[in-house]
């Protein structure tokens, strides 16, 4: 059986969880897996990362911002397919040999999954998070709304995210938001693994939490710019 590169791009900035991300990464059971670490300008915890310096991509730059990162290491992958992975989450062993697997059989450009929300020590503290999608019109009408893909839970082809213009580095916190609004409104479909693959970590110093309200204000504009076209999607 052919197996495709999967490239998993952890951006990483002051993280003391980093470790514990990677590690979830190389245990993979999938067999051609490439992982890139990219350090946007930390100041703290880059040690923690130095054990695992012959199994990884160690790339640094200097503080641009997570869209960014991203971006670095989606140009530098080697892979056929890019996995995000924020370095305080935690990939499950199977997550890639799954994912990888449903998208082959389905001829599937990207598809994200459920998720289980852990804490600050890694207990979990709900399973299947996820949104339950029963059709594509409700899935559509959940993005009008808000954010139902969880990127840590994205699998995407590299060549159409090179193709699409990479995640836009003016957005410090709906990168992720826009650059899907973007791809399902060019007609690109997001295929859902209805199984929790990740485990997504909630803790005080988590960026959602600490930069809420400005947030709020980037999904109202984000939305804003796409939501002509998703009403036609749910109009049909």
């Amino acid at each position: 059986m052919h197996y495709p590169k999967v490239t998993v791009v952890i951006p990483f900035y002051n993280d003391p969880y980093v470790d514990q991300a990677i590690l979830s990464a190389l245990n993979q059971t999938y067999p051609n897996v490439e992982i890139i670490v990219v350090d946007d300008g930390s100041t703290q915890y880059a040690d923690r990362i130095q054990q695992f310096q012959k199994r990884v991509f160690y790339l640094g730059k200097g503080n641009g911002g997570t869209a960014t990162a991203l971006n670095h290491g989606i140009r530098m992958a080697s892979g056929e397919y890019i996995a995000w992975l924020s370095s305080d989450d935690i990939f499950y062993p199977h997550k890639l040999s799954v994912q990888i697997q449903f998208m082959l059989e389905r001829g599937a450009l990207a598809s994200y999954s459920s998720f289980d929300y852990i804490n600050a020590s890694g207990q979990i503290t709900e399973h299947h998070a996820g949104p339950q999608i029963t059709d594509m019109q409700s899935f559509y009408r959940m993005l009008l709304t808000g954010n139902p893909i969880n990127g840590c839970t994205v699998v995407a082809d590299r060549n159409l995210l090179l193709q699409t213009g990479l995640f836009d580095e003016t957005l410090p916190y709906t990168h992720d938001y826009e650059m899907w609004l973007r791809l399902i409104t060019s007609g690109i479909e997001f295929h859902y693994v209805n199984q929790s693959l990740i485990q997504y970590r909630r803790h005080d110093q988590m960026g959602t939490i600490k930069h809420r309200a400005a947030i709020e204000q980037e999904i109202l504009f984000t939305r804003s710019r796409y939501a002509y076209l998703l009403e036609s999607f749910i109009q049909g």
